[in-house]
Order: structure tokens, then sequence, then C-alpha cells
């Protein structure tokens, strides 16, 4: 069999089982099953199967995924993120399009401690939505910017999908998280400053209302007692594995214990509150495991059908620029976001691309955070962005598929403009890394 038959077949039979509706991670469990019969040689195919999916799943780059997942459940259940909401709401009460940029600003805050650009959203529109719709703003600037920046929570660190893609791309992963950085900030601060400009010419899109007004201390006082130690947090993570003092493991586990004990120092832990945010973290991390045994044993029965080297070899003896096959592979992935889930895109398109990203020598960090772009687009992406349908979940009934789309079509502009700004300056994403790491 030809390796572009053998790539048809097994893409081919992912896709049938994807439309029956299957889970992502048994549709490629399916397909490895059968690929492994055929291509690593029947009964000991599926043996090796077995054992590849055992050293797949034992691999130590993977456990930070719990941790950091955990520490968002924590901010979800026990309702601190409620009061950072708060705290946040409070101090810039005279800006325009207020709540918009209240959601924008605690949703960074929020991305920086949490591992789910999910429960972001979904946090966000239930709060703060219908507070926003009720006061007369207009749905696409209460719902665009929840949106927007649960898609940024996969840039900042902590972020689960970000040790996901660095394990199973063989990318540094202390290195991934922080080259995230940057390009989130970046973004964080387009949007805030997009809103503003917005409300500022058209007020009557976000009108503004009288708000409490509270003065000295008491309108800093919970930006310092609410805010501040989940900063800290974020900072002594990513400072443990700058200084070299922990690996990304330990300094996610150093951040999940500190929110912990952040939750019980605010008396918010509850032994109810506790046992459902240890529910959820086991449940996301078993559904993460269960994806990762799918992606390694895919990328194996990919090579050994021999197409992964059909692949590459055509892509080499092409003669193509390096930028053009590298534009070609953004598109691929922006053109997949529309359709399918990130995990999806990952499993997909890894096996194929990052032996492109080792032919023609790319950075493999640069690359990492450009595929991360791509999969924060592909999040707010009509059809199928998993985004526009968690705030679906969270809208009033009247408000429509249409008008989500219309939301969040600004954004993803946005975010097209920082993947370009990020392609043609590498040091976006490259100079953080180098600097604090030294690599």
């Amino acid at each position: 069999m030809t390796w572009w038959l053998a790539s048809l077949v097994l893409f081919g039979c992912v896709g049938a089982l994807f439309a029956a509706g299957l889970p992502v991670a048994f549709a490629f469990l399916g397909v490895n099953a059968a690929g492994a019969y055929v291509w690593l040689g029947g009964e000991a195919g599926l043996a090796q199967l077995v054992r590849n999916g055992v050293v797949s799943i034992t691999s130590f780059s993977l456990t930070p995924i719990p941790f950091f997942v955990l520490m968002g459940e924590v901010l979800l259940h026990t309702g601190v993120a409620l009061k950072a909401i708060d705290a946040i709401d409070r101090l810039i009460w005279r800006v325009p399009g207020r709540l918009s940029v209240v959601a924008v600003v605690a949703g960074t805050v929020f991305s920086a401690i949490s591992g789910s650009t999910i429960a972001t959203t979904a946090l966000l529109g239930s709060l703060l939505l219908p507070d926003m719709l009720r006061r007369g703003y207009h749905p696409n600037m209460a719902m665009g910017p929840i949106m927007a920046i649960g898609g940024v929570d996969m840039l900042i660190p902590p972020s689960a999908l970000t040790v996901l893609l660095g394990s199973l791309a063989n990318i540094s992963i202390s290195q991934l998280l922080i080259a995230g950085m940057v390009p989130g900030v970046i973004l964080s601060v387009a949007f805030v400053g997009y809103i503003v400009l917005r409300a500022w010419i058209t007020p009557e899109l976000a009108p503004s209302f009288e708000a409490e007004r509270v003065t000295g201390w008491q309108r800093w006082r919970p930006l310092v007692v609410y805010v501040m130690p989940l900063v800290l947090i974020f900072v002594v993570v990513i400072a443990a594995m700058v200084a070299g003092w922990a690996t990304p493991t330990e300094s996610a586990a150093i951040g999940a214990v500190a929110t912990v004990a952040v939750a019980w120092l605010y008396r918010s832990l509850t032994w109810d509150s506790l046992a459902r945010s240890l529910m959820g973290t086991a449940a996301i991390s078993g559904i993460i495991l269960f994806i990762i045994v799918g992606a390694t044993t895919f990328a194996q029965v990919l090579v050994f059908s021999g197409a992964t080297n059909g692949m590459v070899t055509l892509v080499s003896g092409a003669g193509l620029p390096p930028m053009a096959v590298l534009i070609a592979m953004l598109v691929i992935l922006l053109i997949l976001g529309c359709f399918i889930d990130q995990v999806s895109m990952m499993l997909i398109t890894l096996p194929f691309f990052m032996p492109i990203v080792q032919l023609f020598g790319f950075d493999p960090v640069w690359f990492g955070v450009l595929f991360l772009i791509c999969m924060q687009l592909g999040l707010l992406t009509p059809p199928f962005g998993m985004l526009l349908f968690t705030m679906k979940g969270v809208a009033p009934g009247h408000i429509t598929m249409a008008q989500i789309y219309e939301a969040a079509t600004p954004y993803v502009i946005f975010g097209l403009l920082a993947l370009v700004l990020v392609l043609l300056w590498p040091p976006i994403a490259t100079w953080l890394p180098s600097v604090l790491l030294g690599k």
C-alpha cells in the first residue's frame, strides 16, 4: 500500500468515527488498533501498541497537567475567582466599557492561575454576561471580550494544552510555557485598547452607569487581598522554573498547593468544594491521558505505514521556500480549527508537522507558539469553535449563534494579526525564554 493511500485510509477512518460521534480518544484508539494489526505485525503489533501506550502516559513531563487543572478547578469551585473579579471591577469603575474591560483583565488574571479555557469562559460568561446585557451593553461588547480572553488562556501559563503540545511535539515544556506569555499579554492589551476605544467612540454600545464609588484604601484593599495572592502564585510557579529550583512538574505542584492554601485562608475551601475540584481534575486528566495514548500510538502507526516519511519526502522534494511551507502548515491549522477541536488538531497534524519543522530547521519553541495561536483562533472561529458553544450554553435563550459569531469576529482578527506578528518577528515568542532560561 502506498503512503498516500495509507494516509487516506487512516484519516478517513478517524473522520468517519468522529462523524459517528465517538469521543476523540476512543476514535484514535480504535484506528490505532486496526493500524497496528496491519502495519506492526498482527498480534505482535497489538502487544507493541499496548507497551507504547503505557510508556506514553508514564512520562514525567506529563505530570504538570493534573496540577494545572487542579488550580483552575479549586478557583472555580471555591469562589476565589469571583472575589478577584469584584476587586478588579472596583478598581477600574471609570473606564469606558468598564464591564467588558473587567472581563478581559479578570480573564487574564484567571488565565495566569487556571489551566482551562472553557472554565474561564464559562465562569466569566455566567457571572458578567447577564449583568452586562441588563445594563444595556450591546451583545457584541458583552460576549466578545469574554470569549476572546478565554482563548488567550491557552497562551498564558499555566496551560494544560501547552503542556500537552510540548509533550506530543517533543518541545521543551518550560520554554513553551514561558514563550506564550508575551503574545498572550499583547493580545490582552490589544483587547482592552479596542474595547475602550470603541466604547469611547460609540458610547451606546456600552452605556455607562453609576457604580459604587469607593476611594482610598477601601478601593485598593480587595486588589491586595484577593488578586495579588493569585498573581504571586503565578510568579512563584514561573520563577521556580526560571531559576532552576524546580522542574515544570514541581512548579505545578507548588502552584496547586499554594492555590489550595489560598482558598483555605479565605475560608472558601470546604470538603465539598475540594471533592468537586478533585473529581473534576481526575475526569479531565483521565481524558487527556487517553488522548495521549491515542496520539503517540497514532504517530507510530503513521511512521510504520510510510505516511510520515512519504509526506516529508514530498515536501522536501517540492523545492518550496521554508517560509511558504510554514505558512501552508499554519493555513492548514486555521482551516482545521474551524471544524475540529484543539486536541484533534494536535493529533492529526503533529506526526506530519514536526518532522517538517526539523527538516527546515525551524525553532520548535517559535513553531509551538504559532501552533498555540492557531489553536486559540480555532476556539473562536465558526462553525464549531468550542468557546462559541460554551458562550451559547451560558447566554440567555434569545442570543443566537449568529450573534455569537459576530461578537467573536473582531477578536479573531486580532488573533490573526498576532499570528502574523509572531511569524514575522520570532523574538516575540523566543526572547523571553532565552532571557529567563538562557537557552
